[in-house]
C-alpha cells in the first residue's frame, strides 16, 4: 500500500466526552501524516496516562501506551535505538508538566529529534478535574472546591528555556492551522514542542470554546521566529521575543511558531561524532543480538563475552 492510500484511523471507536478538544488534534495528526505521506512502520506514537493517553490507540501506526509523566523516557529510548524512526509523544499537561516535567526539561537539553504534542486543558480530565500545572492562579473550574492557588507554568517558556529548537502553540478547534504546525514540526531537525489549547467539555467550564474563540489569533505575516543565520545576537533575540509573546493571555492569545533554529546540533549527531560514524550507520536496533549462533540475552553468553573482554583488557 503507498503512504498517499494510508488510512491513519486505527478502526478502535473513539470514547472521548463528545465535543472535547482531543478530536481536533487527533484529526490533524491524521490529515499531517497523509500529507507528509508518513508510512505507519516509520511512525512510533508514545503516549503517558490521561484522557490523551488513549490517542495511540487512535493511529494507524506503532503505538505506546506507557507511564504517567514517562512518555518522554519511552519515546527517547525508542529514538536512540532507531534514529530513521518519527517519533511523536501525546501528553496531557498534568502528565508532562506535573510528575514529567523533569523529563520534559531533559528532552530539550539534549534535543533529541523527537516531537512533543501538549494536549493542555487546565485540568486533569481522566482523574475528574483538579488544577492541572496550566491553570491560572485565582481560577476556579467546576470541579474545584476553591479556586487554583497556585502559579501556572508558561509551557513555551520553559520549552524555550530548557532548549526546544522548535516551539509552537495551536488551538485543537483550528484543525487546520494545528496540521500546518504539526507538520513543520514534524519536518524540523530537533526536539520540537506544540502547546495544543484543548478545551475540556466535562471539567472546565473556564477555558471554554467560546473562551478562546474570542481570544485566540494567529501570529501575524510580519511575525519571524527563524533564527536564519545562527548568530548567538539572533538566537537571544528571536528566544527573547518568544518569551514575551508568550506571556500574552487574558485579551489576546497568540498561536503559531514561537521559535525555531535550525543550527543546533541534535543528540543524534553528537552521538555519532562521538562513535565517528558508526552510530547513524548502525543504530542499537540494526545490531545483532546473538554472538557466534547464541542470543546475547544468555546469562552464560555474557559471561563469556565478557570473560573474553577482560582477558583481552589485561593483555
Amino acid at each position: 500500500m503507498g503512504s498517499s492510500q494510508v488510512n491513519y484511523r486505527s478502526g478502535l471507536w473513539i470514547d472521548w466526552c463528545p465535543g472535547c478538544g482531543n478530536y481536533g488534534i487527533v484529526a490533524a495528526v491524521y490529515q499531517a501524516f497523509a500529507e507528509l505521506k508518513l508510512r505507519p512502520n516509520e511512525v512510533v506514537v508514545v503516549s503517558g496516562i490521561g484522557c490523551s493517553g488513549k490517542t495511540p490507540h487512535f493511529i494507524n501506526a506503532n503505538g505506546v501506551h506507557t507511564l504517567h509523566g514517562r512518555a518522554i523516557p519511552f519515546a527517547t529510548g525508542i529514538k536512540l535505538a532507531n534514529p530513521h524512526l518519527k517519533v511523536v509523544v501525546h501528553v496531557g499537561d498534568g502528565d508532562l508538566l506535573g510528575i514529567g516535567s523533569a523529563h520534559f526539561v531533559a528532552l530539550g537539553r539534549r534535543n533529541l529529534d523527537v516531537k512533543v504534542i501538549m494536549h493542555d486543558n487546565g485540568v486533569y480530565g481522566l482523574t475528574k478535574g483538579q488544577a492541572s500545572p496550566t491553570l491560572k492562579l485565582g481560577v476556579k473550574t467546576k470541579a474545584l472546591p476553591n479556586a487554583n492557588i497556585q502559579d501556572a507554568i508558561n509551557p513555551i517558556a520553559l520549552a524555550i528555556a530548557s532548549g526546544y529548537t522548535f516551539v509552537a502553540r495551536s488551538y485543537a478547534m483550528n484543525t487546520q492551522h494545528l496540521k500546518e504546525v504539526l507538520k513543520k514540526a514534524l519536518e524540523h531537525k530537533g526536539a520540537a514542542f506544540i502547546d495544543v489549547l484543548q478545551p475540556c467539555v466535562t471539567f472546565n467550564d473556564v477555558y471554554t470554546v467560546e473562551y478562546y474563540n474570542k481570544r485566540v489569533y494567529v501570529l501575524e505575516e510580519g511575525w519571524d521566529p527563524v533564527v536564519r543565520e545562527g548568530t548567538e545576537d539572533e538566537v537571544r533575540n528571536k528566544m527573547l521575543n518568544a518569551l514575551i509573546k508568550s506571556m500574552e493571555w487574558e485579551d489576546r492569545i497568540p498561536i503559531g511558531v514561537f521559535y525555531i533554529n535550525p543550527f543546533k546540533s541534535t543528540l543524534e549527531e553528537r552521538l555519532d561524532q562521538r562513535f565517528e560514524g558508526a552510530y547513524l550507520k548502525k543504530p542499537p536496533a540494526k545490531q545483532s543480538i546473538s554472538y557466534e549462533g547464541k542470543p546475547l540475552l544468555s546469562r552464560d553468553m555474557f559471561k563469556e563475552v565478557f570473560s573474553r573482554f577482560f582477558v583481552e583488557v589485561e593483555k
